[in-house]
């Protein structure tokens, strides 16, 4: 355990954050490759929820203590110092706002972790085997506790959004299955035989309460949120806005950056589309593209193509632009379970890497995959984007803090940086023809496309008199939905995954753009500093090298690499 005396430094402080964090929260534990964790979840329930805000307020008054001692100042007390005391004052806001008795969700809610942790249980052994049954066990009262959290909050009508729940019930329907089809007894069919009888009782039990959670679920809170606005307000979007990037936004400055980015994108696009297809504007190109275009037939191959796309990266950017641990060259390719979101995703490896990096498709039943869809996206999500980050921070765990290299992440500093990640590969030239440019500068229009509806349907922002979509009205969800599948090559499941998410998670959306912002912005101050002897491979790995930070203080902290 870390020490806690009175004499413990900030990053000691941290690290026994991490520590006591893991204990009421076994599921982080598993991500971070704790054996113990994996025979346990997390109690979901008020109760619970309670229980870890009173671990971040005990958590900030031995901060205060610690950084009045000598050594609090040094550079890598003070950013964790600093990264500490922003995240754990964000999440007490969203607590005690009451935001856990409404988190519905189709991307991140309770139901979600239970189910997803298991993809990064590990599976080898009959012993790990076992302790799955005893994590499948206790799923039923993981999920009592989540059911016991939303029920306080209709009691206190406090409603998560209305089609964030249909979409949920939905997925909950895909993971319960018919006759013995449901995700956890697809899951447990590859364990041994020797457990065969423990497995698929302790998955039938985790079935029957993920179907009495959907039937709770559709029963009850669907009508009784019926009615209830999807969208969040001003008020709780600023909360959620600072929980998620880190800073306190000013939103009208940032919309407005949103609609700025979309100019400049859509003009370049035009421009790449033509390449494309003569006369064509940008989506009738990117439409012509799913048809035409260069693709990928089947789920294996797809999944072993973007294994080689990312070991290429690899092979091209260390040494050149990145010096790279050899654990943080590996990550591996995945395709994601069914019945999730829309989204590709990442997670990241365990402390000790014994679990590599792995990056996630999800397929949504489709075997045709076009590459003008995948390859900044898998910049984005493995390499030089999430993988080099959060690998890199486990690399130089000792020199950082437990805390800064798991839990202590910001979403907007990851984010941003993935988004970079994409920007730095068009300027260092691995995007050479018009289809593969064209898929990019599609990601980054969804990128501002973000920015613009998810601040303009929760804080009901009016449409620009210049903007060639509805000008002068006032965004609301359908409006957005609209919007966005005017301006995005991806097919309508996909668009309608994501305007749910967004609704369901305020203000987390917009940190890819803002991020991307800051990350550009403290790269071209350094820049500056340093004049001709700026070196771009050493900004890149200090900048990866110092652990996250909310974007209050990351501009500042990157500008003096």
């Amino acid at each position: 355990m870390s020490d806690t005396s009175n004499s413990a430094l900030p990053r000691q402080v941290a690290d026994a954050y991490v520590d006591a964090f893991i204990e009421l929260d076994p599921i982080s534990g598993t991500y971070l490759g704790v054996v113990e964790s994996s025979r346990r979840l997390p109690d979901f329930s008020p109760a619970g929820q309670e229980a870890l805000a009173e671990l971040a307020r005990a958590t900030l008054v031995k901060l205060d203590a610690a950084e009045q001692l000598p050594g609090a100042d040094s550079d890598a007390e003070r950013r964790c110092g600093r990264l500490l005391r922003e995240r754990l004052t964000a999440e007490i806001a969203v607590h005690e706002a009451d935001e856990s008795l409404r988190a519905v969700s189709n991307l991140h809610s309770p139901a979600h972790s239970v189910r997803e942790v298991l993809t990064v249980t590990p599976t080898e052994t009959d012993e790990d085997w076992a302790a799955i049954v005893e994590r499948l066990l206790a799923v039923p009262g993981a999920l009592e506790g989540y059911r016991a959290s939303l029920a306080l909050g209709l009691e206190r009508k406090l409603y998560g959004g209305p089609r964030a729940t249909a979409t949920f019930i939905g997925q909950l329907t895909e993971w319960v299955g018919q006759d013995g089809t449901g995700f956890y007894q697809g899951f447990v069919a590859a364990g041994p035989d020797s457990l065969r009888a423990d497995l698929d009782d302790a998955a039938r039990q985790a079935t029957e309460a993920t179907q009495a959670l959907r039937d709770w679920m559709r029963d009850v809170y669907a009508p009784a949120v019926e009615g209830a606005p999807d969208t969040v307000g001003r008020e709780r979007y600023a909360r959620w806005s600072r929980y998620f990037n880190g800073t306190d936004l000013d939103l009208d400055e940032a919309y407005a950056y949103g609609w700025s980015e979309y100019h400049r994108l859509l003009g370049e696009m035009k421009a790449e589309a033509g390449k494309v297809l003569p006369g064509a504007g940008p989506w009738e190109a990117l439409a012509h593209l799913d048809v035409h275009g260069k693709h990928i037939e089947g789920v294996d191959e797809v999944q072993a193509w973007l294994q080689g796309l990312m070991d290429e990266a690899i092979e091209a950017l260390d040494g050149t632009h990145f010096e790279l641990a050899e654990r943080v060259r590996k990550v591996e390719s995945r395709i994601a379970p069914p019945g999730g979101a829309a989204a590709p995703y990442y997670t990241g490896p365990s402390e000790d890497f014994s679990r590599p990096g792995r990056t996630w498709l999800p397929t949504m039943g489709e075997t045709r995959f076009p590459v003008y869809d995948l390859v900044s996206t898998w910049y984005h999500e493995g390499v030089p984007g999430h993988h080099l980050q959060i690998a890199q921070w486990a690399h130089v765990a000792d020199s950082l803090s437990r805390y800064q290299a798991s839990i202590g992440i910001v979403s907007a500093n990851a984010e941003g940086w993935a988004l970079y990640a994409e920007r730095l590969m068009d300027e260092l030239g691995f995007l050479p023809d018009a289809e593969r440019r064209l898929g990019y500068l599609d990601a980054q229009m969804m990128r501002a496309c973000r920015v613009i509806v998810d601040i303009g349907m929760h804080a009901e922002m009016e449409i620009p008199a210049d903007s060639p979509f509805h000008p002068g009205e006032r965004w609301t969800p359908e409006l957005a939905q609209e919007f966005f599948g005017n301006h995005s090559g991806r097919p309508a499941d996909f668009v309608e995954s994501e305007l749910t998410r967004y609704l369901s998670m305020p203000g987390q959306a917009i940190g890819y753009k803002l991020g991307e912002r800051a990350w550009l912005l403290g790269r071209e101050n350094a820049r500056k500093a340093h004049g001709d002897a700026f070196d771009a491979k050493a900004w890149h790995m200090a900048a990866l090298s110092q652990g996250p930070l909310g974007l209050d203080d990351l501009v500042d902290e990157l500008s003096k690499l």
